[in-house]
């Protein structure tokens, strides 16, 4: 399967900078586990509407309990372990998530994964952008931090510097 189960982060950033849709070109349906739909619609924002208006495209499945051990020790939050939960319990293959610790322990644990970057990356690759830095400076005056050399290394990809 290919249809992704995205964490709360991605969904919020593409919210921000108006590019959610990219997520349905892409991959047109994703899943969230429940526990991501509740911290997004825990906050009156563009994210928690779009969930509330209850797209067609977006699924919320149940993801659950692990029983692994791993995941335990791996001091995830609630959304990224039900991320990778979910993604095993629906037979996906693929997640979308920000956070290092999540994306090594969904790595570790056989996922196929990608970010928020990767996002925008894939979609200047489809033509369903033209350009990925505008799309970063969005995402940097939105406060969410990216480093200088996870910049540099996508526009280089994206064959923009």
């Amino acid at each position: 399967m290919h249809e992704p189960v995205v964490n709360s982060t991605p969904l919020i950033t593409l919210c921000n900078i108006g590019q959610v849709n990219l997520l349905r070109d892409l991959y047109g349906t994703i899943h969230i586990p429940r526990a991501v739909f509740d911290e997004v619609t825990s906050k009156d924002d563009s994210a928690c509407r779009l969930l509330r208006s209850a797209p067609d495209w977006i699924r919320v499945g149940d993801a659950p309990v692990p029983d692994d051990s791993r995941l335990m020790r791996a001091k995830l939050h609630a959304g990224e372990v039900g991320v990778i939960m979910l993604a095993r319990a629906i037979g996906s293959e693929f997640a979308i998530l920000d956070d290092n610790a999540a994306k090594k322990t969904a790595q570790y644990l056989g996922l196929t994964i990608t970010g928020t970057i990767g996002v925008l990356l894939r979609a200047k690759d489809e033509g369903l952008i033209d350009r990925v830095s505008p799309e970063i400076e969005k995402i940097r005056r939105n406060g969410f931090w990216l480093s200088d050399s996870v910049v540099s290394m996508a526009l280089r990809y994206a064959k923009e510097i």
